[in-house]
């Protein structure tokens, strides 16, 4: 029997849906624009999957919000070890919970959350000395790191099963500076995980020239058609070229030369919506994602009703191998999951499978 540490951080990701590319220091505004708690879901869909599985596991936990209350949802007594100081839970709960996991005997740290969170757990593994391997269930808005499972289905599959661990990064990166459309990523810590192909690869800068894919893509506008336009490089050299003030890290929305949402949360984005629609995304570069990671205002709701257009460089398109979705809607992925064909260039398109 495999004992599994489950720690949760249930604001991980609020920002994301409304716009603000991330938590750190913004619980409060997240609230103020109408953030849902997402992370408290994707622990109970990873757990539910560990016990439908039927895997042999004995759970210990954070107490309430922070692991507790998922894991009996699912049908799991966890071994409660302590519980969170307050009402609003903090770093300091997820690095207590952690320290207590280190004298618990375990097998393997499952935390939910994103970077930051995982950023926490790998620091404080790492200050004791210890080779306790962790795996991230992504919930955050930034999940550039390597720890994490692709999905929380995927994680449960993995905590039950994996045989080996190796070394991987745990980056993060300035939220302030990301809003200000900056990405500066600092190397937090390294950390056991398991030896999975579930596992993410960490995020990767775009690389290669995209003139003729942009060039392409602008040819065949649509002006009566309505364009989501996703964050990055490749989208952003989409947006200079069509000459609209976008932003390079947000989600904006076009029609026929006018930005109708910059930087939209979700429901701006929904309500700019027309009869047409078309979401422009490009896949991370090492992961392969074109929703759930980054760009959680493109919601199921917004996504539903828009073709979709993947744009990316041959480059980085050989450096992932196949595209993923995470949408957080299981239907939604399934019926995106198949062959999608990206542009690479003026004229040439790639068909590459969602997974």
């Amino acid at each position: 029997m495999r004992r599994l540490g489950v720690v949760v951080n249930p604001i991980a990701g609020m920002g994301g849906r409304v716009g603000l590319k991330g938590t750190d220091g913004k619980v409060a505004e997240a609230r103020e624009r109408g953030a849902e708690q997402r992370a408290p879901d994707r622990a109970r869909e990873m757990l539910t999957e560990l016990a439908d599985i039927g895997a042999d596991v004995q759970l210990v936990s954070w107490g309430g919000e922070m692991g507790e209350t998922a894991a009996k949802a699912a049908g799991f007594e966890p071994e409660v070890l302590g519980h969170p100081e307050g009402e609003e839970t903090t770093a300091e709960d997820t690095c207590r919970a952690v320290e207590a996991f280190l004298s618990a005997d375990l097998d393997l740290v499952l935390f939910v959350g994103g970077d930051g969170t995982a950023a926490d757990v790998a620091e404080t593994i790492a200050d004791a000395d210890s080779e306790l391997p962790i795996l991230g269930v992504p919930a955050g808005v930034k999940v550039y790191s390597a720890v994490f499972a692709v999905s929380p289905e995927a994680a449960a599959h993995v905590a039950a099963s994996f045989e080996s661990t190796e070394r991987a990064e745990v980056n993060d990166i300035d939220e302030d500076q990301y809003r200000e459309g900056e990405v500066h990523t600092e190397l937090r810590a390294l950390a056991s995980v398991p030896v999975a192909p579930q596992r993410q690869s960490s995020k990767q800068l775009s690389g290669g020239t995209v003139e003729g894919l942009v060039e392409g893509f602008v040819d065949e506008l649509d002006p009566s058609r309505t364009y989501v336009l996703g964050p990055g490089g490749t989208l952003n050299t989409i947006k200079d070229r069509l000459g609209i003030d976008g932003t390079a890290l947000g989600v904006d929305v076009y029609r026929d030369g006018e930005v109708l949402v910059a930087d939209g949360a979700a429901d701006d984005i929904l309500d700019a919506l027309g009869e047409n629609n078309t979401v422009v995304i490009s896949p991370i570069g090492g992961q392969g994602f074109i929703f759930g990671r980054g760009n959680q205002q493109i919601s199921p709701d917004v996504i539903r009703q828009c073709d979709l257009e993947v744009v990316a460089t041959r480059q980085k398109l050989d450096g992932i191998g196949a595209l993923r979705v995470d949408t957080g809607d299981a239907e939604l992925d399934e019926s995106l999951r198949g062959w999608q064909r990206v542009r690479v260039g003026r004229y040439e398109t790639r068909l590459v499978e969602v997974v």
